[in-house]
């Protein structure tokens, strides 16, 4: 018996590479949420809230039968029905909007940042804040990773291994992500942008309207390609 066939590599190779899609929106999340930590913190946070993203979704796929029955209707409202899962959503959704909304509006329109000397103060009680926020956000976009994952193959080592890979190449990419807003902070608005859409999309979810994320990644990528333009004017000039 073959190990690594051709149709288990196949299934291993996309899988990954949609893990590692799916999990661009938490990843930018994580980032963002640690960049209100000294910098000496952050990695550790970082590397927290990447683990418990992989340790939620390993213990969903442990306990798939539940996470498949929190998409079965409580109840229904005309021939919409509402599950679990539904009021997860809409839960995540109104997170995520008013986080960004608020850091925009905080950052961009009242220019209110945290001083150094209060960051210091309270650098515990901001760092358990931040695992906290992490590890809701995880709860939620783990439910769009294990239910395709799941959709994709029933062969639990390559969905594992998948995840494995995808947490892996979600970490180094943390530390460049979070290094990039650093140093382009203009950057940070689009980010927080892109969250508040997810947050969106989202709370669209919950509610039975769907949205295709590809309209949002384009945008996303439209957004940095023009930002990008305009970073490397402003250096011209």
């Amino acid at each position: 018996m073959d190990i690594l066939t051709y149709d288990i590599f196949f299934s291993l190779l996309t899988l990954t590479f949609l893990e590692i899609i799916l999990g661009i929106d938490n990843l930018i999340f994580i980032t963002l949420v640690v960049q209100k930590l000294p910098v000496k913190f952050r990695k550790t946070a970082s590397a927290i809230g990447l683990s418990l993203a992989f340790i939620i979704r390993i213990l969903m796929l442990l306990t798939l039968s539940w996470v498949m029955s929190l998409t079965e209707p409580l109840f229904h409202i005309g021939e919409v029905g509402f599950s679990h899962k539904d009021f997860l959503l809409i839960a995540g959704g109104v997170f995520l909007i008013v986080k960004s909304g608020g850091e925009i509006a905080r950052d961009a329109f009242f220019g209110i940042h945290p001083s150094k000397e209060n960051k210091e103060i309270r650098v515990g009680e901001t760092f358990l804040a931040a695992v906290l926020q992490i590890t809701l956000i995880d709860f939620i976009f783990s439910f769009d990773s294990v239910i395709t994952a799941v959709g994709m193959t029933s062969n639990i080592p390559v969905i594992v291994t998948a995840i494995v890979i995808a947490m892996i190449v979600m970490f180094f990419a943390s530390s460049f992500v979070s290094g990039f807003l650093a140093k382009y902070p203009s950057l940070k608005i689009v980010a927080l942008a892109f969250i508040f859409m997810v947050g969106v999309i989202l709370l669209a979810d919950g509610l039975h309207m769907h949205i295709s994320k590809g309209y949002l990644y384009f945008s996303l990528f439209f957004t940095l390609v023009v930002e990008s333009i305009n970073i490397v004017a402003r250096k011209k000039h």
